[in-house]
């Protein structure tokens, strides 16, 4: 988990940036794909949206096709990737919990001033439905667009209510997949939201906010590693301190010092063997520095 908390700057990081791109990619795919599956209908020519400048081609069927084909492999790619990499990480954090349908109730209605808010976890409860509402709409755009397009390349003669199930399928898909696109757009224009707009660019919001509306979220950080840029402990634990001084304590006690020997070095303060006396010394043999 990349969350963390940076105090000196009063963030928290709420995103990696894997999954800043992983929501970019999926993002900008799933606008491209909206705008070149419009274009095929074809409403580039129909709406003379090919007389704006640079956008020509929107009357081009193949060329559409084509730039609906280079998107949905981003799409596609962007969205296995996702499984598998948070698959395999085991992150469970917008995957839906019991009462969320009950809590989002209650946080909607707090929007109009009734009722107060409870706290949060990393994401909302509405966050989490949303997360499972958008993967099936994903999922029925991929199947249905893999079938489409092997029927376009491989298999012209296709069965036709394969065909036919599929085309629907992707219809209604797509129709799904613009209001959750626009429904999102509009969750995160709401004022209480705004905060997390932050967090889809940079990947973390300011640590005030989520203190406040996230104490869930803030204490399972706190509670799993110590914070960036929190002060160290001021002192080792009480236990391995005790442990450290107490030998120190009684050896003081134990063995009171000579008035010669304050302030000095262990090494000057040990009386010397006399066979160790090095010839020539003015030290008389056996006597210590603060004895003679």
């Amino acid at each position: 988990m990349s969350d963390r908390i940076v105090r000196e700057r009063n963030l928290v990081v709420r995103h990696s940036v894997v999954e800043l791109a992983e929501h970019w990619a999926i993002a900008l795919s799933g606008l491209a794909l909206i705008v070149s599956g419009m274009f095929q209908l074809p409403m580039g020519s129909r709406y003379y949206i090919n007389t704006v400048p640079g956008l020509a081609w929107s009357a081009d069927y193949m060329v559409s096709l084509n730039v609906h084909y280079v998107a949905s492999f981003v799409f596609v790619a962007a969205a296995l990737f996702h499984a598998v990499y948070h698959g395999l990480r085991g992150d469970r954090g917008l995957m839906p919990r019991k009462g969320d349908l009950r809590t989002s109730i209650e946080v909607i209605k707090s929007f109009f001033g009734k009722g107060e808010e409870p706290p949060f976890h990393k994401y909302l409860p509405e966050q989490r439905l949303a997360y499972v509402g958008m993967a099936v709409i994903i999922a029925m755009l991929i199947v249905s667009g893999l079938v489409k397009t092997y029927k376009n390349l491989y298999a012209p003669d296709l069965n036709y209510a394969v065909v036919l199930w599929a085309t629907w399928v992707h219809n209604i898909g797509f129709v799904l997949f613009v209001l959750a696109f626009v429904a999102h757009i509009g969750a995160i224009a709401l004022k209480p939201n705004r905060p997390m707009l932050r967090g889809i660019f940079t990947g973390a919001v300011r640590l005030d906010y989520a203190e406040h509306r996230h104490p869930l979220w803030i204490g399972e950080i706190e509670g799993e590693r110590p914070a960036v840029g929190a002060e160290p402990p001021a002192s080792p634990p009480e236990g391995t301190a005790a442990l450290e001084e107490a030998p120190v304590a009684e050896a003081a006690a134990e063995s009171p010092q000579e008035p010669g020997e304050a302030g000095g070095e262990s090494g000057a303060a040990a009386p010397e063997e006399p066979g160790e006396s090095k010839p020539g010394s003015e030290k008389p043999p056996g006597g210590s520095p603060s004895q003679g």
